[in-house]
C-alpha cells in the first residue's frame, strides 16, 4: 500500500492495473452502490489482495462521513491505496467515464428521438418500474436509518415538509441541524458552527442556465449531497424542475437512464445537463457533480478517524440519513403522480413492486428492462388488436 515509495516502472504498472480494474467495474457495474462495493471487495481484497477486509470496511465507513456517491468515492480510496494520489484520480475517472459516455449517448438519442412513437412505448413502462426500484431503496435505507423513535419523528416531519413543497436541500440540512442541536442540548453544549456552511450553500443564488451556471448548480449539489444517489433526484426536482428548467418527465427519464446504465447513478447528471444545454451542458453538469468527491476524498481522508469519533457529526449524519429517506419517499409520490396515468402503468408499477420486494437480490437493471418490455407490449399490442 506504500505506492508512493515504488519505482517509476512499478508505479506505472499499478496505475495501469487500477485503470483496468475500475474501467471494467465502470462497464459491468449494474445494480447501484451496494452492488458496486461488493464487486470492489471481490476485486481488490479477495482477488488482488490490495488490502485486508478490515481496512476495506474502514474505507466503506469513511465514505458515509462525506458527501457524494459512496461507490465512486470507494473507487478513489482503493485507487489511492494501490497507486497513491494518481491512483485516486485514475480510479475515479475510469469508473465514472464509461457511465458518462453511455449516458451521453442516451441523452443525445433521447433529445433527438425521445418523443417518437418508436421510443415512447419503452419509456412508458420504464417510468413506473423506476418508482418501484426507488421505493425498494427507500425501504432498505429506512430500516438502517430509523435507529430511534426521535429519528422516526424527524423523518416523518421531513416527509411532511417535502410533500408540502419545502425545498429538499433545506429539509435535508434542516434535519441535520436539528440533530446537532438535540445532541448539543443533551450534552449541555452549544455548537452551531458546523451548521452555518450548509445553510450558506443553500442560500447562494444562481440565475440563467449557461454551462457555467449549470456547473455551479451541480457542484453545489455534489458538495452537500449525503445519502443514496436517489436523493440526487429530489435535489434536482427543487433546483431545476420547480424553476422550469427541466420537466418532471425529463427528470423521470433521467432516473431511468441512471438505472439501466452501469456505473454511478450520478451519471444521470450528464443526461440532464444535455437536455438543458447540449454537450457543453452535459460536460458542465458531469464535472460539477463529481468534482467534490475527488476533493473530499483527497482532502478529508486524514480527518476520517476524528470525524468518526465525533458525537456531534454522528448526530448530524443520523438525522441527515433519516431526512434522505423522507426525500426519496417524497420523490416517489411526485413521480407516481406523473408516471402512473392509467391501468397499464399501474399494472407495471404493481408488478415491479412485487419483483423488487419479493426477489431482493435481482439486479435493478433487469427490473427496468422488464418494465420497458412490459410497457412496449401493453402500449403496442392493443393497437394491433384494433
Amino acid at each position: 500500500m506504500e505506492a508512493q515509495k515504488s519505482d517509476p516502472v512499478q508505479q506505472r504498472q499499478r496505475l495501469a492495473e487500477v485503470a483496468r480494474v475500475f474501467g471494467k467495474l465502470g462497464i459491468i457495474g449494474f445494480g447501484g452502490p451496494a452492488a458496486h462495493i461488493a464487486m470492489m471487495e471481490e476485486e481488490v481484497v479477495r482477488r488482488r489482495g490490495w488490502m485486508d477486509h478490515q481496512h476495506f470496511l474502514d474505507l466503506v465507513g469513511a465514505t458515509n462521513l462525506i458527501p457524494g456517491p459512496n461507490s465512486t468515492e470507494m473507487t478513489m480510496h482503493c485507487g489511492k491505496e494501490r497507486a497513491g494520489w494518481k491512483g485516486l484520480v485514475v480510479a475515479g475517472c475510469c469508473f465514472i467515464l464509461p457511465a458518462v459516455l453511455i449516458t451521453a449517448a442516451f441523452a443525445w438519442a433521447y433529445q433527438k428521438w425521445g418523443q417518437l412513437p418508436q421510443v415512447a412505448p419503452f419509456l412508458y413502462g420504464i417510468k413506473p418500474a423506476i418508482i418501484a426500484v426507488i421505493a425498494a431503496a427507500a425501504y432498505t435505507l429506512g430500516k438502517k436509518a430509523l435507529k430511534t423513535v426521535t429519528l422516526g419523528m424527524i423523518g416523518a416531519a421531513a416527509l411532511v415538509a417535502v410533500l408540502a413543497g419545502l425545498n429538499e436541500i433545506a429539509v435535508l440540512f434542516g434535519a441535520g441541524a436539528v440533530g446537532m442541536i438535540l445532541y448539543a442540548v443533551q450534552r449541555g453544549k452549544a455548537s452551531a458552527q458546523g451548521i452555518v456552511p450548509f445553510v450558506l450553500l443553500q442560500a447562494l443564488p444562481y440565475a440563467a442556465l449557461s454551462p457555467g451556471k449549470l456547473f455551479w448548480i451541480f457542484l453545489k449539489i455534489g458538495a452537500v449531497l449525503y445519502g443514496s444517489g436517489y436523493v440526487l433526484f429530489g435535489f434536482l426536482d427543487a433546483a431545476l424542475v420547480e424553476r422550469g428548467w427541466l420537466t418532471q418527465q425529463q427528470l423521470i427519464d433521467a432516473v431511468a437512464v441512471g438505472q439501466f446504465t452501469p456505473g454511478p447513478v450520478f451519471s444521470a447528471a450528464t443526461f440532464i445537463g444535455w437536455q438543458i444545454g447540449g454537450a457543453p451542458g452535459a460536460a458542465a453538469a458531469t464535472v460539477g457533480i463529481f468534482l467534490p468527491s475527488f476533493l473530499f476524498v483527497a482532502l478529508l481522508n486524514p480527518l476520517i478517524p476524528k470525524l468518526r469519533k465525533s458525537g456531534l457529526m454522528a448526530a448530524f449524519l443520523d438525522t441527515v440519513n433519516v431526512a434522505s429517506v423522507a426525500i426519496i419517499l417524497g420523490v416517489c409520490v411526485e413521480m407516481t403522480r406523473a408516471a402512473v396515468t392509467d391501468w397499464r402503468t399501474a399494472l407495471i408499477g404493481a408488478f415491479s413492486l412485487v419483483v423488487v420486494f419479493g426477489f431482493r437480490k435481482i439486479n435493478t437493471s433487469l427490473v427496468v428492462l422488464g418494465g420497458a418490455l412490459l410497457g412496449y407490449l401493453l402500449y403496442v399490442l392493443p393497437i394491433y388488436w384494433q
